[in-house]
């Protein structure tokens, strides 16, 4: 197996090399850093601000869980000098082409993440290792701060300075979003703090701000894949005994099946981001303006 992702891996490159002429390539000065998700890209640009050439594998809208490199994603990790990735086996259609082209070091940053589990159903047996989503607790993301910093510091030493101020001003960022969501939240009854979701993805969140995830449209870790007639009617008594008027689904997701629950039990379907940033103008742009969005939704959606 690792031998066919190796081949294939070589045949991406070359062909990755062809087309550089052909894409937007990052620029050239700077420390050459990859990282897999928008999410992660966002935390390491923070950090690593002009001394790092940032290349981002995932677009923003992709689904981590089942993304296809392109011949340029092989291309940029090959030239980098550190690759970030999420970690917990969220990148797991990337792991192969990471791990026969990387030369230089590979960094998870949730690793040090008090990791949760899940109820895995057939189709997330990759996801042996826990939730992936760790990011929808800021405080996880401390941690990846931390991860990012001592990265590029020992590839970088030269910038150990400005990657300490940086996340130094982030660390106390996220601080002061998690009392920002703290106090939020404390505007929903306790009764009324559950969610209903698309996919199993905030399960951070709402262990550290007590809510209970209700139900799921899909029970998955990813929105790639699909709901039985048995999961609907089943989420469709969660939200009829509980009281339940708003459910929330990935922007950017089929929104069939959660217009099916909403018809037949009335509920109002809300949008939120998941697994990736929204583009500049979404007003999820950034990791912070992301969790803000969401928050935003959730306390205007479960408030009453």
């Amino acid at each position: 197996m690792k031998r066919i992702a190796l081949v294939f891996s070589l045949l991406m490159l070359l062909l990755g090399s062809f087309l550089t002429g052909c894409v937007q390539q990052p620029g050239s000065s700077g420390l050459k850093v990859v990282a897999t998700t928008t999410i992660v890209g966002d935390i390491a640009r923070q950090i690593g601000g002009e001394r790092i050439s940032l290349t981002v594998l995932l677009p923003v809208g992709a689904d981590p869980h089942t993304y296809e490199p392109r011949p340029r994603d092989v291309a940029a990790i090959h030239d980098a000098r550190v690759i970030f990735i999420n970690g917990l086996e969220l990148e797991h259609s990337l792991e192969p082409i990471i791990s026969a082209n990387s030369s230089g070091p590979v960094i998870a940053v949730s690793d040090g993440v008090t990791v949760l589990p899940f109820s895995a159903t057939p189709g997330d047996a990759q996801h042996t290792a826990g939730d992936p989503h760790t990011w929808t607790d800021p405080n996880n993301v401390k941690i990846w701060v931390e991860n990012i910093r001592q990265a590029l510091t020992t590839v970088d030493p030269s910038g150990a300075e400005l990657y300490k101020t940086n996340a130094e001003t982030l660390t106390k960022d996220l601080t002061e979003l998690d009392s920002w969501i703290t106090q939020e939240v404390a505007l929903i009854s306790a009764a009324n703090r559950k969610l209903v979701t698309d996919h199993q993805s905030m399960g951070y969140f709402t262990n550290r701000y007590g809510f209970e995830q209700a139900g799921l449209l899909l029970p998955s870790l990813t929105t790639n894949a699909s709901a039985s007639a048995l999961d609907l009617a089943q989420v469709e008594e969660v939200i009829n005994t509980q009281g339940i008027h708003t459910i929330f689904i990935e922007v950017g997701a089929n929104d069939a099946l959660a217009a099916q629950v909403a018809n037949d039990t009335g509920v109002t379907v809300a949008r939120i981001y998941s697994g990736s940033l929204g583009t500049a103008d979404s007003g999820a742009g950034t990791y912070l303006d992301f969790m803000r969005f969401n928050v935003k939704a959730i306390v205007e959606g479960l408030r009453n």
